[in-house]
């Protein structure tokens, strides 16, 4: 579990589409750039993924879903555990609060701290050639869980 439930939610983004199996609590980046992805509801061009690498990453949210890959003749999507079908829509976190362990390995995130996307969607404090996200509200507790502010 990558997401903890006590969260804030403020502003919310359904407009993209994810074609990767994924778990919730990372932040996600646009895949393409072609003009026009997002404008509509249905645009099959709004794709968003983990960034593999930092630089030139365009972060749009934290995902808020985890994004599984079933054979659905055989089962059904677990709604209870808010997962989306790989190529389905997402909920992206725009602005808001979030407890999550998605951090970069030997983060030592303190309150106050900015927040900057890592690579993969783990969110860390290094601003060398990142984005800043927000900022951290809280220090990594026993669980490896950090408190973040989001604005994106």
């Amino acid at each position: 579990m990558a997401l903890k439930p006590d969260r804030i939610e403020l502003l919310t983004d359904v407009s993209f589409f994810m074609s990767t199996t994924a778990e919730r609590g990372g932040v996600v980046s646009v895949v393409t750039a072609t003009s026009g992805v997002g404008v509509s509801m249905d645009d099959g061009n709004a794709v968003v993924a983990y960034a593999a690498a930092v630089s030139g990453s365009k972060p749009v949210g934290v995902l808020l879903n985890d994004v599984v890959n079933l054979d659905l003749t055989r089962q059904h999507i677990n709604w209870h555990k808010d997962e989306t079908q790989v190529g389905g829509k997402v909920t992206l976190l725009r602005q808001g609060q979030v407890t999550t362990n998605m951090l970069v390995a030997g983060t030592t995130p303190s309150a106050g701290a900015d927040a900057y996307v890592g690579v993969s969607g783990l969110i860390g404090t290094s601003s060398t050639n990142s984005v800043k996200i927000g900022q951290f509200l809280s220090a990594k507790d026993t669980d490896g869980y950090a408190k973040v502010s989001v604005n994106l």
